[in-house]
């Protein structure tokens, strides 16, 4: 958990990602932790991570506030939807869903 909790706070302060794509595969295929609560617990865990890059970011001029409040003020509708929905899918289908998004991503910032 101590490498997994550093790794994540590396990767998001670094590439601005690690809740997903680091702290969900950890619980999941290391510590034997349920695919839907590692789901919630890194939604959690990415709070405090995220501020305290966020803090740097915004520290050294490279924060936008006009960007911030529209894209949180949508992304709090968005996360209620998604955590409905979640629930709905089985843990397979969460855990295939993760990892398509993760590819798409991933391809998208090679080859853009």
């Amino acid at each position: 958990m101590i490498l997994s909790g550093l790794a994540t706070g590396l990767i998001n302060g670094l590439i601005g990602i690690g809740g997903g794509t680091i702290v969900i595969p950890s619980m999941v295929f290391l510590l034997g932790v349920a695919q839907h609560q590692a789901h919630g617990t890194s939604l959690a865990v990415i709070l405090p991570t995220s501020v305290a890059s966020a803090f740097v970011y915004w520290w050294k001029g490279h924060f936008s506030w006009s960007l911030f409040w529209p894209i949180v003020l949508t992304g709090i509708a968005g996360a209620y939807l998604g955590a409905r929905l979640m629930n709905r899918l089985s843990p397979h289908r969460l855990r295939q869903l993760l990892g398509l998004v993760m590819i798409v991503a991933g391809a998208r910032l090679l080859w853009r």
